[in-house]
């Protein structure tokens, strides 16, 4: 990252104490959040209130994130949010949203990723069509705000770790598939420890 570590005083221990009882290792992106875990703290509060009691699935989220991260060929969340949509929709799926090949994918899964990639590009080019194409696979009105909101977030949350250098950890290649680490052939490089 371009920052430097910011100093190991008790909120910056805590965010990699946690990082490492999950994980088992520090993220990137997380020493770089670490400048200000109260900022960390409200952006992870801001989406776990968007995923709370939303009727969206773990999957349409994954898809969400997955598409994102390939419409602003972003390869740190590509990689984290692939291998979790590969557990979810299978392997072929993850690296079809990743490389956005989604013509063969399930039409819900073809939408959500379609309209990602459509606000990520130019969100003032979304139509009511856009909208009608959610509907169709199934959506309500509250499932679209709650997949705005969660895209909205992503993008927030995409732009801080880019814009100041987050690579991806080497951890999110390991054991990932094959297919997956292919499809993200954007973004920065994994890093090198």
């Amino acid at each position: 990252m371009f920052l430097d570590e910011p100093p190991h005083d008790d909120p910056v221990r805590a965010l990699y104490d946690a990082d490492l009882e999950s994980d088992g290792y520090v993220n990137n992106l997380t020493r770089l959040w670490a400048w200000r875990p109260d900022v960390n703290d409200a952006a992870t509060a801001a989406r776990a209130a968007v995923s709370r009691d939303s009727a969206l699935t773990d999957e349409d989220r994954a898809v969400l994130v997955a598409a994102t991260a390939a419409a602003r060929h972003d390869s740190y969340c590509a990689l984290a949010w692939g291998r979790r949509l590969a557990s979810l929709a299978g392997t072929a799926t993850a690296a079809g949203v990743l490389s956005g090949a989604v013509d063969a994918l399930a039409p819900r899964t073809r939408a959500l990723a379609a309209w990602a990639t459509v606000v990520v590009q130019d969100p003032n080019a979304t139509t009511a069509e856009d909208v009608a194409r959610l509907r169709a696979v199934g959506l309500g009105d509250r499932e679209i705000f709650e997949a705005m909101a969660f895209v909205a977030q992503r993008l927030a949350f995409s732009t801080v770790n880019d814009a100041l250098g987050a690579e991806p950890d080497r951890q999110l290649v390991v054991g990932a598939p094959e297919e997956v680490v292919a499809a993200v052939a954007y973004g920065r490089p994994v890093a090198a420890e």
